[in-house]
């Protein structure tokens, strides 16, 4: 997928040594995504506002722009370091389908899915805090639901874990049972598109492998 760049210096290593990585998010599943990389961070919350309603218009530059916006937030607050920001959206006919409000909001999300294809989109932003210099990207990946009956849906809406996921499921937990079909990369569907990230953060001085 496409990688963007925005007042880019080269390198991004003043001294030989990376920056620090800061995570501008609350999310346990980004933040387990880069422990199995093995990369030392620390977490920062973005308190950037999220505007998700609606639709998306071109959902790559939506999810970029959310992502960047929430790693310049964090970068303004802490000064050093090289931030990583990320937005995920799951996207159904052109419509945003958000974090469901509640157990039948969730039904409704899963029940439009059944049969279906649908796009997952990531954006992901990484702002060397003390110059500003920022790369940002995006990663999509198609998801296809077998048909699910509706005590399916009750069944996993009771468990809860629909309740605080884009598009009222989890890929990583028992939504995995829902997908009959991926075309794309996996770990873009739980949050944080690895390969991407991956290639973005060399550009920093970051080596994975």
């Amino acid at each position: 997928m496409a990688l963007g760049r925005r007042r880019m210096k080269a390198g991004g290593i003043a001294d030989g040594r990376p920056p620090e990585l800061i995570l501008a998010s609350s999310s346990p599943r980004r933040a387990a995504l880069l422990r199995e990389l093995g990369l030392s961070f620390r977490v920062v919350p973005s308190e950037f506002e999220e505007r998700h309603q609606g639709r998306a218009g071109d959902p790559a530059r939506f999810v970029e722009a959310l992502a960047l916006g929430k790693a310049e937030e964090v970068a303004g607050k802490v000064g050093r370091g090289l931030v990583l920001g990320a937005d995920t959206i799951v996207i159904l006919a052109g419509e945003i389908l958000e974090k469901p409000a509640d157990p039948a909001e969730a039904r409704e999300m899963l029940r439009r899915l059944s049969g279906r294809w649908h796009d997952v989109y990531t954006g992901v932003a990484l702002v060397e805090a003390e110059g500003r210099t920022s790369l940002v990207g995006h990663e999509r990946t198609r998801v296809k639901f077998r048909r699910i009956n509706p005590e399916e849906i009750e069944a996993y809406v009771g468990t809860g874990e629909p309740l605080d996921k884009a598009g009222a499921y989890g890929i990583q937990g028992l939504g995995a049972v829902l997908v009959e079909r991926i075309e794309g990369c996996y770990t873009n569907v739980v949050g944080l598109p690895l390969t991407r990230v991956a290639l973005m953060l060399r550009e920093f001085g970051w080596r994975i492998l």
